[in-house]
């Protein structure tokens, strides 16, 4: 029984402190099926998920959803702690029990006696040290010390953590938050260019695409090391990380393949870091066999009759346009490029994707502001032509 529980034990902290090191601390995707985070997400995202599927109300299921990440945040932790506590309980069990209360009572080696060795490693591991349990041998002392060092270290990578979680999480939320102006809510390829065909625009949209080439490596930086992220939803309803990486792809692909202009060469460069991202974090959550299924069967995000409509509403925005027949199996071909690991990542997250182009709405600020806009400008023409007229007369 002794040699089973020292087995346990040193396989209780043997597999925390490897989970610990490859979630906190190592800077690279973490490796390995069997491991103690891949197992805790497995066992808890599909039932988590499955409960807010049921919940009728919208806005309801997005909360629940977003509860979710830090919830199972706080839950790891706890569950790091307790392996560890068990571990330790082990090990004081495979000595014997080597412990005195304060009653002076010495307990005698015994299945019976587990319980004081639990409550040993859980003073022991958050450091409390109330001392009406008292060691009485050399290798239970060393065990004690080992095991205080061991909650001191683990106190202070999580304190280490969460900020700097929290700080990557942030920098992803400002770029999504920016993108609200630039592509409408939720985001879409078609208002992103329409909202560029302005005098300038190219320039413009060169440079947001650079500034989003440079958001996808930071995200395949800090998802990858710390996937937790992806399971953190965006503060408003409309927006999510994923649905803001797919526009921009759409946009991208829109630009190699149909839209003529100097904004295509940029595109390429974001298209290729934008989809680097997607499919690594598609291997992190091991959706390689849902991929593969749906490369041979993509359910159709642009329909015929779809990319008809935006090709119109394209050239109603003085966009130029590839004239040729090849335009729409050119976007076809780049399109398959990421879809599948897309619809992949949507149908694992929860995470619906963005459409192609938006319908307008009423209350649409932008196109609000745009007429005003526009209104002025006309008033302001009309008035120097006037003023100009009266200036000839004298």
């Amino acid at each position: 029984m002794h040699i089973v529980a020292l087995i346990a034990g040193i396989l209780c902290c043997a597999g925390v402190a490897l989970d610990a090191f490859q979630t906190i601390i190592l800077p690279r995707r973490p490796t390995g099926r069997i491991r103690i985070t891949r197992f805790f997400f497995l066992a808890s995202w599909d039932p988590w998920a499955a409960w807010a599927e049921r919940t009728r109300n919208k806005g309801m299921r997005e909360q629940i959803y977003s509860v979710y990440g830090p919830l199972s945040l706080l839950l790891l932790l706890l569950l790091w702690a307790a392996l560890l506590i068990f571990g330790f309980s082990f090990f004081f069990y495979a000595l014997g029990s080597p412990f005195t209360d304060v009653m002076g009572v010495h307990t005698a080696s015994g299945l019976r006696n587990y319980g004081t060795d639990l409550y040993v490693s859980g003073t022991t591991l958050f450091t409390l040290g109330l001392g009406d349990v008292v060691p009485h041998s050399l290798p239970a002392r060393a065990l004690i010390i080992a095991e205080s060092g061991v909650g001191l270290a683990f106190v202070a990578l999580v304190i280490g953590y969460l900020p700097v979680l929290y700080q990557a999480f942030s920098r992803r939320e400002v770029s999504i938050a920016l993108l609200d102006a630039r592509a409408g809510s939720p985001p879409t390829a078609g208002e992103l260019l329409r909202r560029h065909s302005f005098e300038g625009g190219e320039e413009a949209l060169i440079n947001l695409l650079a500034e989003w080439e440079r958001w996808s490596a930071e995200i395949l930086e800090s998802h990858i090391s710390y996937p937790i992220l992806c399971y953190y939803r965006s503060q408003h309803d409309n927006q999510s990380w994923l649905s803001a990486l797919v526009a921009i792809l759409d946009t991208c692909s829109l630009l190699i393949s149909v839209v003529e202009g100097k904004p295509s060469r940029q595109a390429q460069l974001t298209f290729v870091m934008a989809r680097h991202a997607l499919v690594d974090l598609g291997h992190v959550f091991h959706q390689e066999k849902k991929t593969a299924i749906l490369r041979q069967g993509c359910p159709e995000r642009l329909p015929a009759a779809e990319f008809d409509r935006l090709c119109s509403a394209l050239g109603e925005f003085n966009l130029r346009l590839c004239g040729d027949q090849a335009a729409a199996k050119r976007l076809h071909t780049v399109r398959g490029l990421y879809e599948p690991e897309a619809i992949a990542l949507s149908t694992y997250l929860r995470m619906p994707l963005p459409q192609w182009s938006s319908e307008p709405r009423e209350k649409d600020q932008w196109r609000i502001l745009t007429k005003l806009r526009t209104e002025a400008e006309a008033v302001s023409g009309r008035g120097e032509s006037a003023f100009l007229h009266d200036d000839h007369g004298h």
